[in-house]
């Protein structure tokens, strides 16, 4: 059996009840660890806080691992119960149904274990879920390569009326340009994308385009390490945000649509200068 099981977004404590009981009973555990993170990261002090609440030696496996290697877990999975832990939800991120796809290929019976993903958590900041339009992913620029295809997908959204979340960078044990062109792969360090730096991006690219989707003015939601316990919201205009030290990652962003009276009454509680409404739902439960 092969188990695909979402972790959520915070630490350790947020797996269900249901994934722990499945973790535990398994022979062998992965962790993908190229998609997302938990709050304390790929530190060896997280990773030991997993593995003493689950009870299980954990295996991270990193986005080499798993495209080039797995087939090892897949045979693993053939004869006994393997489990693939998952940050967030189980198919937050579409690059595991590839696993899923093979297992099945091969008769490995899968099962699932969904949990919350940011695709759900973003709902904290009072905009209707089903407001969004298509999601977009902003990556890191170089001095030679600026991708923009997501602009046009923004455009859409906006001209629909609707919200759109922004998914920023991941970079993580990514080999270098230049150790690829000597035939030996040397890791970048990790990189992940600020608030400040998407926003930033953003705008250059509507300098490039000049379709007039969205300017500085443009009302924003930011979030940092959702699902945590110091979780950072904060709504304002692009201009102000840019402007905001949001802390360690990871970060994402939400480009306000057309919004409903009740939505702008729940975002007045995060623009800056207000008390955060999410800070005091903290409070009353302590």
């Amino acid at each position: 059996m092969l188990y695909i099981i979402g972790l959520g977004l915070g630490d350790e404590k947020d797996i269900t009840l249901r994934g722990l009981e499945c973790v535990r009973k398994c022979e062998k555990v992965y962790m993908e660890a190229y998609t997302s993170l938990l709050s304390f990261g790929l530190a060896s002090d997280g990773i030991s806080s997993l593995e003493k609440l689950y009870g299980k030696t954990i295996t991270v496996a990193d986005r080499e691992m798993v495209e080039e290697k797995a087939d090892q877990i897949l045979s693993e999975a053939r004869t006994s119960d393997v489990a693939f832990l998952v940050v967030g939800d189980a198919f937050g991120a579409t690059t595991h149904s590839d696993l899923v796809v093979r297992a099945k290929s091969l008769g490995i019976e899968v099962r699932v274990v969904y949990n919350a993903s940011v695709m759900n958590a973003i709902g904290i900041c009072g905009l209707q879920l089903y407001r969004y339009g298509e999601t977009v992913s902003i990556p890191f620029f170089t001095e030679t390569w600026k991708p923009s295809s997501f602009y046009e997908k923004i455009q859409k959204n906006r001209g629909l009326g609707l919200h759109t979340l922004c998914l920023l960078d991941i970079r993580v044990k990514e080999p270098s340009l230049e150790s690829l062109c000597r035939g030996k792969k040397e890791y970048e360090p990790p990189r992940f994308m600020s608030i400040n730096t998407a926003i930033e991006q953003l705008l250059e690219v509507e300098q490039m385009e000049g379709q007039s989707v969205y300017n500085e003015d443009t009302l924003c939601v930011a979030f940092a390490r959702l699902g945590s316990e110091d979780q950072m919201i904060t709504a304002g205009t692009m201009k102000q945000l840019r402007s905001i030290d949001f802390g360690p990652p990871l970060h994402c962003l939400v480009i306000v649509g057309k919004t409903h009276p009740v939505e702008e009454e729940m975002l007045d509680f995060y623009k800056s200068g207000n008390e955060n409404l999410e800070q005091n739902v903290v409070d009353r439960t302590t």
